[in-house]
């Protein structure tokens, strides 16, 4: 069935599954503990990009460059309309405050230059920083390196330095925008991370913005979280003035070995292997009591480094993922199995042999290289997602750019070598109920865990509308026409479907046992070119007889995958439970 949409084709897929078994509860399969999951988000998708790098930690250009790209409007940015920067954990050297011309200069970050005219930019020592700009910054706690580029504890520059740029950058350009960290994981490798509370503010106005400027809001929270459960965080001065300290009600703490007295943190023995996932779980456990509402916490490229290795620190296993979600399933909601890097010769940087085990033993990433730019925990049919939703389990997809470089070509080339900015080939689209209200970092968060949000890469597709529903005859059932009105009119208002007998993405359905589920999907293939800088044929479809320009993707077809809620979550101690893809799991 083909309409017509703002000159755009809409693809239709009208699907009946016999024996009621898509997006379907079963009888038992309970909500997280803290809040009913799927409670409805009626609002609008916005897109976003949760994981991104500056020269605050391993990334090449500052924090104002790489929000203005992420979010500007105009030509050569890419029009996101929430952002959270989220750099690695651990610490870095670079003031990632200075800008790099007098296009990102404002009156509280204005463009610093030495004493020669030459500019102060990004890249420079956090106590190589002139007066001028408040220098030289001189980094605080359990200090290591050498004068003068030793290096801030991540703690230190998210409180002091990058949250304040982005709380004026937010309140000057209107955007949405908030702190996150890319955390070492204890045990594992990488997990995109924040805790919102205290950050930006409602009552901080738009408008003209000072050259004097005091943020209203903090990172109090995510910078203490930051110290205390990060990997590469070693200080142990509780956050020198912050007096911070990491006990947990209801954990052993300073009566565990691993207790650190004087950080008042775990860590003095082991952040690796067995003993590190009890640290991460901590983390969590951390989150739950003091901040249930502002966190989230989703593993990133999780296949990445290889298979969980009890004595190292690489990646996850199912029972990983399902002790995160046990342990906190109001805030360990997903994972980001589609991973940035998608420039990279090595897609996502997954290859065969990529890790060191120790011993000159090396182990791939889990599948090998991404399943057509997704990792294999989200690509494979019947596999670690789909267990994780057999089970019952709130366990969401998600994406986001791993922005760091463009590799072989300058920052503001548009041909890449490594990686895309945000939104400029991947993006999350989430299902947010702000009211009409300013776009704040709760609804984004509170968007992300209802599961009602989508990944698109290329911009293949800019809109989805997805519903399932009961069928006629019954209470509330719906047949094929009225499905596909119900779907094209929340495609066309960017907007979800909510009515008795239906549900959307990230809900759980009700069936009567016996009665048929019709399913509706609705997707649009924009008009135009994508952000691809290249015109000639896509150099893979050439190989099946397809003549499309790159620039030009063309949507083939949708899939509709059914799968089986057959469980309830499974506990430690459950067959099945613990299991490293693909051979014990």
């Amino acid at each position: 069935m083909h309409h017509v949409f703002n000159k755009s084709p809409i693809a239709l897929a009208v699907a009946t599954a016999f024996g009621a078994a898509f997006m379907v509860a079963t009888p038992g399969v309970a909500s997280a503990d803290h809040k009913a999951f799927g409670t409805k988000a009626s609002g609008t998708y916005v897109t976003g990009d949760f994981h991104n790098h500056t020269t605050c930690s391993d990334g090449s250009i500052s924090i104002q460059k790489l929000v203005k790209k992420s979010t500007g409007k105009s030509d050569g940015n890419f029009g996101l309309d929430w952002f959270v920067q989220a750099g690695h954990g651990g610490s870095g050297n670079r003031n990632c405050t200075l800008v790099e011309d007098a296009s990102l200069a404002t009156p509280a970050y204005p463009l610093v230059t030495d004493g020669a005219g030459q500019v102060v930019g990004p890249n420079t020592t956090w106590q190589n920083t002139p007066a001028s700009a408040g220098g030289p910054i001189e980094p605080a706690g359990l200090v290591s390196g050498s004068y003068p580029n030793q290096r801030m504890w991540r703690w230190q520059a998210l409180q002091e330095y990058s949250y304040p740029v982005l709380e004026y950058l937010s309140a000057k350009d209107n955007i949405p925008l908030f702190l996150g960290v890319e955390t070492v994981a204890p045990g594992h490798e990488h997990v995109s991370v924040s805790v919102i509370t205290g950050q930006m503010p409602t009552v901080r106005k738009h408008g003209p913005m000072p050259g004097s400027f005091a943020a209203m809001g903090n990172a109090d929270a995510l910078a203490q979280w930051e110290y205390c459960f990060d990997r590469n965080d070693t200080d142990n001065s509780r956050g020198a003035g912050n007096n911070w300290n990491c006990s947990v009600p209801g954990s052993a703490n300073d009566m565990d070995a691993n207790w650190d007295a004087t950080g008042q943190k775990l860590g003095k023995i082991s952040n690796h292997g067995d003993l590190g996932h009890q640290k991460t779980l901590e983390g969590l456990k951390w989150m739950v009591e003091y901040h249930p509402d502002g966190s989230y916490y989703v593993p990133a490229h999780l296949e990445r480094a290889g298979p969980f290795n009890p004595n190292g620190s690489n990646g996850f296993d199912v029972n990983d993922l399902r002790d995160f979600n046990n342990t906190a399933p109001f805030i360990a909601f997903g994972f980001e199995t589609q991973p940035g890097h998608g420039a990279s010769s090595d897609r996502g940087e997954y290859y065969p042999s990529r890790n060191n085990f120790g011993s000159g033993e090396r182990k791939d990433s889990v599948g090998g290289t991404t399943w057509g730019g997704t990792g294999v925990y989200g690509a494979q049919i019947g596999g670690v997602w789909d267990a994780l939703l057999g089970e019952g389990r709130n366990w969401w997809f998600f994406a986001s750019s791993d922005w760091h470089n463009r590799g072989s070509f300058g920052a503001d080339d548009r041909r890449s070598t490594q990686d895309f900015y945000p939104g400029e080939y991947q993006r999350d689209f989430v299902m947010v109920s702000n009211n009409g209200r300013k776009l704040t970092p709760q609804a984004i968060v509170d968007g992300l865990r209802t599961g009602n949000s989508f990944a698109a890469s290329g911009q293949l597709i800019d809109r989805l509308a997805f519903v399932a529903c009961v069928g006629n005859p019954s209470p509330h059932g719906r047949n094929e026409s009225a499905l596909e009105s119900l779907a094209l009119n929340a495609a066309m208002g960017n907007t979800d479907v909510s009515y008795k007998g239906c549900a959307t993405m990230g809900e759980k359905l009700e069936v009567p046992k016996g009665k048929d589920v019709v399913v509706a999907i609705v997707v649009r293939d924009p008009e135009g070119t994508s952000n691809s800088p290249y015109s000639f044929p896509n150099p893979s479809l050439m190989q099946i007889g397809v003549n499309q320009p790159l620039n030009k993707p063309v949507l083939d077809h949708v899939d509709v995958i059914r799968g089986m809620v057959t469980s309830l979550p499974k506990l430690p101690g459950d067959a099945d439970y613990a299991g490293a893809w693909p051979n014990t799991w």
